[in-house]
């Protein structure tokens, strides 16, 4: 499991710093402030938590033989979290589409219970 979340991890933060580039360059004069702001924080909170995902797949290769539940949730968690907080804020940015935003807090809480998960799991 430690080598999925690494790689998703690493995919995931290939991602962010792409969508960070879109929206700073290619976006800059096609959304307004407010939206490109909604655009940037979906790719802020997916890089940070891709790199925390990274740091999930290296405790449970460093520190778990058999693996661990709390660890492995957490790492769902963020893949969770990343899906539904970043691409619906990605997805209302660009379509303008409201009712995305009522997505958004379903993916903080998946981010909430992921970082709860992890204190856990290393507390174990």
């Amino acid at each position: 499991m430690d080598r999925v979340f690494i790689t998703i991890g690493a995919l995931s933060g290939f991602i962010a710093v792409a969508a960070g580039a879109f929206g700073a360059h290619a976006l800059r004069d096609r959304l307004s402030a407010a939206m490109l702001q909604v655009f940037q924080t979906g790719a802020t909170y997916q890089i940070y938590h891709a790199l925390a995902l990274v740091g999930v797949g290296l405790l449970l290769g460093r520190f778990s033989v058999d693996g661990s539940p709390f660890l492995t949730a957490t790492g769902w968690f963020f893949v969770a979290g990343t899906i539904l907080f970043s691409s619906s804020l990605y997805l209302l940015a660009l379509t303008d589409t409201m009712w995305l935003g009522a997505i958004t807090p379903l993916g903080g809480v998946a981010f909430l219970m992921g970082w709860l998960a992890l204190a856990i799991g290393v507390w174990r």
